[in-house]
């Protein structure tokens, strides 16, 4: 394996001329560059990246934190970003947290001291304080920290109410909705989002409303609990799309007929939607585009432009699928 000191040699050039040709950094002459660069060629010398990136104090890698990297929606966004960075160059860790503040905050350290270049986080536990004293660069997605945090996600609030609305307009005359856990901003805004559509009818119970924790077994659970009370219940908003998979596996458990007896619609338009049988009906997420964005975003703080929109609020759509009535 050729080392710098092996291309100095066969340059006849000092290491400090090489080091300095490879890092672009003080004055070479041209014809001094172009020897080594040929050196380099020659022998195809890899500069040692963890030197590199302890010279420079760069590394040109990006972490991902992520909640839950079995829930599609995360692996979704993963693949939008690295898709950004690997043309810039960039290499993407990708970090699982499970919701956790102390793995955050060791995987926050962990990245201080390899000298990652920027941070892209999932996150409901770590407080702006604490980001800022890490002075990483950092982009949330789909959950706000902070006004001086930049952060790409989508109206949940309004998502949600579309969903109400949409099952509304198919028929459903008591509707109930199973969110995700309280202390997740985007949970509680489908919830919010729910709420306001539902809670002025005289048919609403507050009963209605069961936590399915983003888990499916925990759903199916709480969703047969659910139905077996309230057996008229006709239409059902799931927090996100994981949990209407299990809503409709508990509906089916019960021997209900979807949609004809039990509409379901769910949130984020994870690819899972077209594989389940029924398809399911969804408030889809631009995906893709949440995870680009983002990356740009990211990449405009590492290399010091100006960010002139700090709160990306992108557009959700219906995705129609089988579990709901046309």
């Amino acid at each position: 394996m050729s080392t710098i000191k092996k291309v100095a040699e066969e340059a006849k050039v000092s290491v400090a001329t090489v080091s300095r040709v490879l890092n672009s950094t003080g004055y070479v002459n041209e014809e001094t560059r172009k020897k080594v660069l040929k050196v380099i060629e020659e022998l195809d010398y890899k500069p040692n990246s963890v030197a590199r990136s302890l010279f420079k104090k760069q590394s040109m890698t990006i972490a991902l934190i992520v909640p839950n990297i079995t829930n599609p929606f995360f692996p979704e966004v993963a693949r939008a970003i690295e898709d950004v960075l690997s043309s810039k160059d960039y290499t993407l860790i990708l970090c699982n947290s499970d919701d956790n503040s102390e793995k955050e905050k060791k995987y926050f350290e962990v990245m201080k001291q390899k000298y990652v270049d920027g941070v892209i986080v999932v996150t409901s536990t770590l407080t702006p304080q604490y980001i800022e004293e890490k002075g990483i660069p950092i982009v949330a997605v789909d959950r706000f920290i902070d006004p001086a945090i930049p952060c790409v996600s989508v109206n949940n609030i309004e998502g949600a109410k579309r969903a109400v609305q949409y099952l509304k307009s198919t028929g459903c005359k008591k509707i109930a909705h199973i969110r995700g856990p309280k202390n997740i901003t985007s949970a509680e805004d489908r919830y919010l989002g729910y709420l306001n559509e539902v809670e002025s009818e005289s048919w609403f119970e507050t009963d209605y409303v069961r936590c399915g924790n983003f888990n499916i077994e925990q759903t199916t659970e709480e969703t047969r609990k659910l139905l077996n009370e309230y057996p008229d219940i006709d239409g059902i908003f799931a927090g996100n799309d994981l949990m209407a998979v299990g809503v409709i596996k508990a509906a089916m458990q019960l021997g209900k007929r979807i949609p004809e007896e039990l509409s379901v619609i769910g949130f984020d338009g994870i690819s899972l939607c077209k594989m389940t049988n029924p398809e399911i009906t969804t408030i889809a997420q631009p995906i893709y585009e949440i995870g680009s964005v983002a990356a740009h975003t990211l990449l405009d703080l590492i290399e010091g432009r100006v960010i002139e929109k700090k709160h990306h609020q992108l557009e959700v759509a219906i995705n129609k699928g089988q579990s709901t009535k046309t």
